[in-house]
């Protein structure tokens, strides 16, 4: 009898303390080149929503053609982070691997030809990538990549993901 009580408690206290768990968080990654300008970007802008937001988001950021001698966070997308309170500078790039591609949920690119070259590498992961703009909201959108361009060109691809990240998050959260 004691036994059978004793299971029945153990029982009951599974069940209840899986009811009671949070959610397993999404794992979403943003990619593009080589992981210093647009993707660190989508991945700073992202933690900081999710942070506020309290999100069941985890976020990576990746590169699909990684400069092993080019590793730093663009200097102009660094300020203009900055300047938002959001310090990238500690990133260094990462190249896109197939464990990546295995845990990921959703893979977000910055333009088509990203895609391309990822689907290329990685073609079972068809099914889970996507361009930032097409999963945010349907646009073909292609985020320009202001590598080595004036800081006009800086704020203008920021200026993007603040439009796209948010929508990509709650598109992610409510799936």
């Amino acid at each position: 009898m004691k036994i059978r009580l004793v299971i029945a408690v153990l029982m009951v206290g599974v069940l209840v303390s899986r009811a009671g768990a949070a959610e397993d968080p999404k794992h979403l990654a943003f990619v593009d080149t080589g992981n210093t300008g647009r993707s660190v970007s989508a991945e700073a802008l992202a933690d900081r929503i999710i942070a506020q937001q309290h999100l069941p988001v985890v976020v990576i950021s990746r590169a699909v053609d990684l400069n092993p001698f080019n590793i730093v966070p663009e200097a102009n997308a660094q300020a203009i982070l900055k300047r938002r309170g959001i310090d990238v500078s500690g990133h260094r790039a990462i190249q896109l691997t197939e464990n990546d591609i295995r845990h990921a949920d959703v893979i977000l690119v910055m333009t088509e030809t990203h895609k391309a070259k990822l689907l290329a590498l990685f073609p079972d992961a068809k099914d889970k990538v996507f361009t930032l703009s097409q999963y945010a909201d349907g646009e073909s959108y292609e985020i320009a990549d202001a590598y080595g361009k004036p800081m006009p060109v800086y704020v203008a691809m920021i200026g993007d993901l603040d439009k796209f990240v948010p929508l990509a998050l709650h598109k992610i959260v409510a799936k």
